[in-house]
């Protein structure tokens, strides 16, 4: 009976690392989790108070005197978006960012390829390599994780401002009118109903904002990383 080939073996790179500590979690993430977290007890400990004191700015100028919760709603999410996404770009070095997920997506897209053909000898190399790749991913997370309590600084004390606005600033309901109904395309809803344990207005806070954010963040990264690169391009014309 013929011998069948063997199969290479995996590198030791691409084994289970040891368990113990906090996998994949740098001192950095740690860090910027802890503070995050501390951020957040702080402003819901006094959010009334911060709510209040947020309302003699927001108030005047996005307030409406209570009678358009839902505009107000908006453009609060508008700012806070608009906040954060200037705030993480100006931490961030977007150049090594780009360079670090085009590099990501060219190493998965050869992994799949290696996969799909049984290519084992090039899937043997492309595991070897894995962990600088993982290295570079967590490196951006960590950039990331450094930034975020500064971007919650600015973040959950205007959600403090919409729950005290929501709750103290919109003229009560009456028989014919509560403007804090809305109707949706699955129906109406009150925004201080809950679903689950989130207030509703957090729902369609963040259904408005998460799109807005991801078109802002891509704007302000491409006026970003123009202007960097031709810094860049200045630099080496000078060398």
């Amino acid at each position: 009976m013929p011998k069948l080939p063997s199969m290479p073996s995996m590198p030791k790179s691409s084994q289970p690392a040891p368990s113990g500590g906090m996998p994949g979690m740098s001192k950095g993430t740690i860090i910027g989790l802890v503070a995050t977290l501390v951020i957040m007890m702080v402003v819901m400990q006094f959010r009334n108070e911060i709510g209040q004191g947020l309302n003699f700015v927001f108030g005047p100028l996005i307030g409406f005197g209570g009678q358009w919760p839902v505009l107000s709603l908006v453009v609060a999410g508008l700012i806070m978006i608009t906040l954060s996404t200037v705030i993480r770009s100006f931490f961030t070095d977007s150049v090594s960012q780009a360079k670090n997920q085009k590099i990501q997506s060219e190493f998965n897209k050869e992994m799949r390829q290696a996969r799909a053909e049984n290519n084992l000898y090039k899937l043997k190399k492309l595991q070897e390599e894995q962990p600088k790749m993982m290295a570079k991913s967590m490196e951006t997370s960590t950039q990331m994780m450094k930034v975020m309590p500064i971007t919650m600084v600015v973040v959950i004390p205007i959600y403090a401002w919409v729950w005290y606005f929501l709750a103290n600033e919109v003229p009560p309901a009456t028989e014919t009118l509560d403007l804090l109904k809305i109707a949706v395309p699955w129906g109406t809803l009150h925004l201080q109903d809950t679903l689950w344990v989130l207030p509703m207005w957090i729902v369609i806070y963040t259904m408005i904002s998460l799109p807005i954010g991801q078109l802002e963040n891509r704007i302000v990264r491409y006026f970003l990383l123009k202007k960097r690169l031709k810094e860049l391009d200045g630099i080496e014309y000078k060398s």
